[in-house]
Parts: C-alpha cells; sequence; structure tokens
C-alpha cells in the first residue's frame, strides 16, 4: 500500500479528487488539534501534581494535600496510577466502536489527564529547565518526523512489523530491567525506545492519512471519518509522549 494519493486520483474524478484533498487536510488538522489539546492538559495535569510532590517533599506548601499525594506516590495506590494509562489505551481500543464520536473525544481527554498524574513525578526528579528543553526538542522532532509521514512518496507499512516487534521487546526490557536495574541495560532501552518511537511517529502520520483516503473514497466507512481523528490522536499522542520520555533520560538534569 504505497501512498493512495496515485490510486484514489486514478478512481475518482478530478473534482472528486480535489475535494478529498480538502477534506483530508481538515481530518489531519483535526488529528494535531485533538493531540495537541491532550498535551496541553497532559502537561498542566502534570505540573500541577509533580510540583506539588516536590513542595511536599521539601517542606512547602502544595496545592495538592500531603496525604493525597502519599497515596499517590508512596502507597500501593502508586501502581493504579502507573497502569492507568495502559488500562485506558487497552479499553479505548475495544470500546471505540461502540462509542459515539462526543464520547470518545471525552475519553481522549480523561486519558490525557490520568496520563498527567502518571508522569507528574518528573517535576519531583528533573529541573523545569530540562523538561522544557526537552519538551522542545521532542515537539521539533516529532514536527519533522510527521511532516516526513504525511508527505513521503515511500511507502512506509513494511516498517509496522519491524517497528512493533521491536516494541513489544522493548516492554519485555523495561519489566526485566525493573527487577535488576542495571544501567547499561536502562541506556540501550532508552536508546532503543527513541528510535521506535521516531520510527512510528512518521509510520503512524502516514497510516492516518492512508486511512482517511480508504474511508472518503468507500461510502461504508464514512462513518469512521467521525471517530477516525480521535484514534489517530491517540496514537500520535501516545508516540509523542513516548518519545519525550525517553529524550528525558538523555536530556534532563535531575534535581
Amino acid at each position: 500500500m504505497a501512498d493512495l494519493n496515485m490510486r484514489y486520483q486514478s478512481t475518482v474524478s478530478a473534482e472528486r479528487a480535489a475535494e478529498i484533498d480538502a477534506g483530508l487536510r481538515l481530518y489531519m488538522n483535526k488529528v494535531y488539534a485533538l493531540m495537541a489539546g491532550a498535551m496541553v492538559l497532559t502537561g498542566l495535569v502534570a505540573y500541577v501534581f509533580g510540583s506539588s510532590l516536590s513542595n511536599a517533599m521539601s517542606g512547602e506548601p502544595s496545592l495538592i494535600p500531603v496525604g493525597m499525594l502519599e497515596a499517590m506516590y508512596t502507597s500501593p495506590g502508586r501502581y493504579i496510577i502507573m497502569f492507568a494509562p495502559l488500562i485506558f489505551v487497552f479499553g479505548f481500543s475495544a470500546m471505540i466502536n461502540r462509542m459515539s464520536a462526543a464520547t470518545a473525544q471525552m475519553v481522549f481527554w480523561a486519558f490525557g489527564a490520568v496520563m498527567g498524574m502518571s508522569i507528574s513525578w518528573i517535576f519531583a526528579v528533573y529541573t523545569e529547565m530540562s523538561i522544557f528543553r526537552t519538551f522542545l526538542v521532542t515537539a521539533i522532532a516529532f514536527g519533522s518526523l510527521s511532516i516526513y509521514g504525511y508527505t513521503t512518496k515511500r511507502d512506509l507499512s513494511g516498517m509496522g512489523s519491524f517497528l512493533m516487534m521491536g516494541l513489544f521487546g522493548l516492554i519485555g526490557a523495561m519489566i526485566v530491567n525493573m527487577f535488576l536495574g542495571w544501567d547499561g541495560l536502562q541506556f540501550a532501552i532508552s536508546v532503543a525506545g527513541v528510535l521506535i518511537f521516531a520510527g512510528l511517529t512518521a509510520y503512524d502520520t502516514q497510516n492516518i492519512k492512508n486511512e482517511y483516503l480508504v474511508y472518503s473514497v468507500h461510502p461504508e466507512g464514512r462513518a469512521m471519518l467521525e471517530k477516525g481523528p480521535v484514534m489517530g490522536a491517540l496514537r500520535l499522542y501516545l508516540d509523542f509522549i513516548n518519545l519525550f520520555m525517553f529524550l528525558l533520560q538523555f536530556l534532563g538534569n535531575r534535581e
């Protein structure tokens, strides 16, 4: 499935092709807008909880009650916070077909807030300046890779199975290193994580584009166009947040 532009242009009229191109731009703009909105929500939640944790650790007043922070970060409840985003992703993917577009969008916002709580610890571990610097580097890298995935004529579908195999291997290595705690393995995990999610950014962008082209040409697929931007935004959001977290291990300055 190389770039589908030539395929649909050869099967529809010029007027219809122009209409599809305009619709594609609107579709991708909605995907990026939803993703950006979720990132802002994640950042705000992470900052509020993370700065409150940092203040509580230094004995300063915090916005979040100390008891709630203790339940989130020192009790077994921290595992709920840690794995809640993963549960959201699996549940969301399994139930998306039964949701309305409005419900899917609300669940996506809720996921962004939960992710913010899950990664809020970075504000207690890394300096705010290094977090901002890493975010800026990630945004530039993500934007460049996503533009490449959108504009390239090269078929990136062959990367999919390779990247997914790498992702499962990465998850397995991370679980193993939770028990071993090897610095060398952690460095290798970070390098692999950056490479894998960089590739997924370009791959997912092209996939989202091609999915729109398929749905727009086939009338039976048009219903998917309503919820498609939410799922596309989720995929790119996960690529961005994971790329950011792995880059932070290289670029972040610890408190």
